[in-house]
């Protein structure tokens, strides 16, 4: 097969030269090269965010959608849909930058560790410190025996083991420390002892001992560090997951990870946020990720598997089948994690395809496992997954919301960084819009939040009907005929950060009607199948981060949550990682949290036409059923007296 010549230049004039067989996609090429170009969409050449202008050369574009008339003519080719059959030069356009300002310690500070946490009956992780006796011509006991011998004569062990690994180190160790040293294990049945790091110096009772309670979501990967002597979260950091320039949702990842070396590169990005934000931690605490010997990780069922370089195809396949619902612990080692090299890493148990960890740490911090009242919860996010339930029974489900929630699939969406309009209000009169944005600065797209609130306030103020069409008979310059439809103007050009009108168009509101009517119908049909309706939900539990942001009001008014009287309703913030947090630090919660599992029943939704008709019914503002909104109507009634 021929080789021809890739030669790839940046915005920021980085120029890089490879060598590729005919038939080579120009994404593949490029990373060869060690240039980054963003998939969002996993490569499905769905997005169109991957374009790059062929500036010499030719190449064979497989697809061109997303790509105009006047972008071919000069150029421009999907680099996840373009194959290279001769020497090319390609220009890479500037790639959308992902900022995020980091959690502070303040945070940290607002975590209330759980009543009653003691190190020595909580934790199955023990230190003890030993003094050897040196060996000589008269005590010729090898290394590893004489350790052995001495933990479990002083601490009434069974047996003491260590991996293959540590037993390479522990003579260096040993004599580095002249025969006294620090040994951390993790006991298991009480009297087997599996030594996870043998320090060269002994340790003060009261000298911190790290491990971390982590949230790996499909948008952000939270860290918890955690000094398990005191149970404290001592730093806490949160950043998002390097997954996301190779899809921005679960299908995409998965069908990503799915081609060549896909599922060895995804399963590193996210191993590198991990460590990045450890290291983050750490520097904060004065530590180093070495010296963290244990992680709890939770995380819906794909993001589970990535991480763990578990194949995941068979998740988007019918009949929607996980490879493992329960992993078994492994190391930090065998996943390139830069702790104690022998730290336990223990991936929390998941229910199904589409409920993951997240949602079983969710139930377990939020304590619907053990609640008298009927309790709804449900974590809002590219996934929605939906829990109903009390103490005596538990079922749970999963519905596609898709990313539009979190910016993506939305003209102007962004996420909720700098710059980002997060709640909108319009006059009823004017149709003039007032905007408040993260950052106080120019806006420059809009979150998930302020898309709720706009699309709310539209829908009031008459500017879109129940269907989601704009009306353009307003007497409003904000409204107009686009490209996609009626539009409605946020923010002009001149007020704009982008130089550019900042808008939401006819297939924006359509995307985001989607969203809401599959959140919507998926509770609706879970509180159907067990012979409920939402008026029986005693409390309504949100979890997720985007849930802390939501506006209840504007929620309900566009149908995204159900209309029930405000009090009902409970914003948890990330009830994952403080679910990840209470199994880090008690034995007896990791055991809860594999009980819950074990205990939910699992309702797939396409497994009949009852999810399909509710989805379609709630397909408008904000309902096709006025009735169920009673609040709604109260405001039109309130508009237009």
């Amino acid at each position: 097969m021929a080789e021809h010549t890739v030669t790839f230049t940046t915005a920021d004039g980085k120029t890089a030269t490879v060598h590729a067989q005919t038939g080579l996609l120009l994404a593949e090429a490029a990373q060869n090269a060690g240039i980054d170009i963003g998939q969002p969409c996993g490569g499905q050449g769905r997005c169109g965010r991957c374009a790059v202008q062929v500036t010499a050369g030719n190449v064979r574009r497989r697809s061109t959608l997303r790509l105009s008339s006047e972008a071919l003519e000069l150029g421009y080719a999907l680099a996840c849909q373009s194959v290279v059959e001769g020497d090319v030069s390609i220009f890479v356009p500037e790639q959308e930058k992902i900022e995020r300002k980091l959690t502070t310690d303040r945070v940290a500070a607002e975590v209330s560790i759980p009543a009653g946490y003691d190190f020595n009956w909580s934790q199955t992780i023990r230190r003890y410190n030993v003094r050897l006796n040196e060996p000589s011509m008269d005590d010729q006991t090898d290394d590893w025996s004489r350790l052995q011998t001495i933990l479990r004569q002083q601490h009434k062990l069974e047996s003491v083991t260590c991996s293959l690994q540590l037993l390479r180190r522990l003579g260096a160790i040993l004599r580095d420390a002249k025969w006294q040293v620090g040994v951390v294990g993790n006991l298991r049945d009480k009297n087997m002892l599996e030594i996870i790091d043998v320090l060269p110096e002994m340790v003060d009772e009261d000298e911190p001992l790290y491990a971390a309670a982590i949230d790996i979501g499909t948008t952000t990967v939270s860290f918890w560090l955690v000094d398990l002597m005191t149970g404290k979260v001592v730093s806490q950091v949160a950043e998002y997951n390097g997954q996301i320039s190779r899809g921005e949702d679960v299908i995409s990842r998965i069908i990503y990870s799915s081609k060549g070396t896909g599922r060895d590169e995804l399963q590193k990005r996210v191993t590198d946020t991990i460590n990045a934000l450890c290291a983050t931690a750490c520097k904060r605490v004065k530590s180093r990720p070495a010296e963290v010997i244990k992680a709890t990780i939770a995380g819906n069922s794909t993001m589970i598997h990535l991480l763990l370089g578990i194949p995941a195809a068979s998740i988007r396949y019918s009949p929607f089948i996980t490879a493992c619902n329960h992993p078994p612990i492994t190391t930090a080692r065998e996943l390139g994690l830069n702790f104690s090299p022998d730290a336990l890493i223990d991936c929390l148990p998941g229910v199904a395809s589409y409920v993951g960890s997240d949602i079983t740490a969710g139930v377990l911090s939020s304590r619907i496992d053990s609640a008298e009242d009927v309790t709804l919860f449900i974590d809002v996010g590219t996934n929605g997954e939906i829990v109903l339930g009390n103490q005596d029974w538990l079922v749970t489900c999963a519905c596609s919301a898709g990313p539009a929630f979190e910016g993506a699939g939305v003209v102007h969406g962004m996420r909720a960084t700098n710059g980002a309009i997060e709640e909108v209000w319009i006059n009823g009169d004017t149709y003039e819009p007032t905007t408040r944005v993260i950052g106080n600065s120019k806006p420059k797209g809009i979150c998930g939040s302020g898309l709720i609130s706009l699309i709310a306030e539209m829908f009031l103020t008459g500017v879109l009907d129940k269907a989601g069409n704009v009306n353009l008979t307003i007497p409003t310059n904000r409204v107009r005929e686009g490209e996609h439809g009626g539009e409605y103007v946020l923010s002009w050009a001149s007020e704009s950060e982008t130089g550019q009108d900042i808008t939401i168009t006819r297939v924006d509101v359509d995307n985001l009607l989607r969203a809401k009517a599959a959140i919507y119908a998926g509770f609706s049909v879970l509180a159907e199948q067990v012979g409920m309706t939402l008026a029986d939900v005693q409390q309504m539990y949100i979890g997720g981060s985007f849930g802390k942001y939501i506006n209840v009001e504007k929620a309900v008014q566009i149908g995204l949550l159900p209309d029930m009287p405000w009090e009902k309703f409970n914003f948890l913030g990330n009830t994952s990682i403080k679910g990840a947090y209470y199994t880090l630090l008690n034995a007896d919660e990791r055991e809860r949290i594999k009980d819950i599992a074990n205990r939910m029943t699992y309702i797939e939704l396409s497994a009949d036409n009852t999810f399909y008709d509710a989805f379609t019914s709630a397909l408008f503002l904000p309902h096709t059923d006025m009735a169920k909104f009673p609040t709604v109507q109260s405001a039109f009634a309130n508009q237009s007296s």
